[in-house]
C-alpha cells in the first residue's frame, strides 16, 4: 500500500512532464513553420523541453528505479494523449 502511494504521484508527474514535452513540441512545430528563424525555435525548444524533462525525472526518481519506471509510464501515456488531442480532424465521408 505504501509503495502505491509513491508510484501514483510519480506516474502523474510523468504525465505532466510528457504533456510539457510533447505539447511543447507540437506548439514549436506550429511556430517554427511560420517563423523567419525556425532553427532558433526548434533548437531553443529542444533545449528547454529536454532540460525540464530531465530535471523532472531526476527529482521524481529520487534514486529509486520503480519511481523512474512509473514516471516513464506516465510520460509515454502523455505522448499518446497529446497525439490524440492534437490529431487533425479527418473526414471519412465518401
Amino acid at each position: 500500500m505504501n509503495e502505491t502511494l509513491v508510484m501514483v504521484p510519480a506516474c502523474i508527474a510523468g504525465g505532466v512532464l510528457g504533456t510539457i514535452f510533447f505539447g511543447g513540441l507540437w506548439w514549436t512545430v506550429g511556430k517554427g513553420i511560420t517563423s523567419k528563424q525556425p532553427a532558433l525555435w526548434f533548437f531553443g525548444s529542444l533545449l528547454l523541453r529536454t532540460c525540464i524533462t530531465l530535471a523532472g525525472f531526476y527529482f521524481v526518481s529520487a534514486n529509486h528505479w520503480k519511481q523512474t519506471l512509473a514516471c516513464l509510464a506516465g510520460f509515454a501515456l502523455a505522448r499518446v494523449s497529446v497525439r490524440w488531442i492534437t490529431a487533425p480532424e479527418t473526414n471519412h465521408a465518401p
